[in-house]
Parts: C-alpha cells; structure tokens; sequence
C-alpha cells in the first residue's frame, strides 16, 4: 500500500485562517485518499522551531512514499520553515518523493504524480 504524509500548519495556529474550513477541506482529501486505498497521514505543524521534534517523530514514523509539503508552509513569509520542513525531510524520509499541491483540493493528484 502507497503512503503519503501531508505536512502542513495547524490552522488553529495561523492568525486569519478558517481553521474549521481548512480542516474540513482536508478532512475530504483524507477520504479521497482512504478511497484510493492510500495509507494517509497528516502532520500539522506550528509556524515555528517547536514543529520539528513531532515532525521528525512523523517522518520516521514509516517508510513514506511520498511527503506532500502543502501551500501554507511554501508561502514566501514561511521561506525559512519551508527550507527546515524540506530538509527534515530529505534527512529523516530520504526514500520519500517531495510534491507540492496547487489547493487544498488538489492533494490526491499531486502525491499521485510520485507514486
């Protein structure tokens, strides 16, 4: 069975996000992915350098197919958390392929793209 581990921030920690719309937006790509028969996890990091302790917990957690690192954590602000997020992985998952999504819709068709 394929695995993908989504990385992405909590929405309850980022100022002016619809946590409960963001949430539920993943919670449908979550079932697109059970319905596919891909093994799906998701790390929901915190805009700063107390997210990578339970990061690399996730990371290593399994051998991951693929590791989609979502928008939020790609943005330009985020530039150095994106960097420290890619190199967490590319340490702890070597074996993962890395893909990025376009939406939030779009995260079966991204992580699709490497498996």
């Amino acid at each position: 069975m394929s695995s993908v581990l989504i990385v992405g921030y909590d929405p309850h920690t980022v100022p002016g996000v619809d946590a409960d719309a963001l949430l539920k937006g993943l919670d449908l790509e979550m079932a697109r992915f059970e319905k596919l028969g891909i093994d799906t996890a998701t790390a929901l990091i915190t805009p700063d350098e107390s997210s990578e302790p339970p990061l690399v917990a996730q990371l290593t957690d399994r051998p991951w197919d693929v590791v989609l690192i979502g928008g939020g954590v790609r943005r330009q602000e985020n530039l150095i958390q994106f960097e420290r997020v890619l190199n967490l992985t590319h340490r702890h998952a070597p074996q993962a392929a890395v893909a990025f999504n376009s939406s939030m819709g779009d995260c079966v068709e991204a992580a699709q793209r490497w498996l």
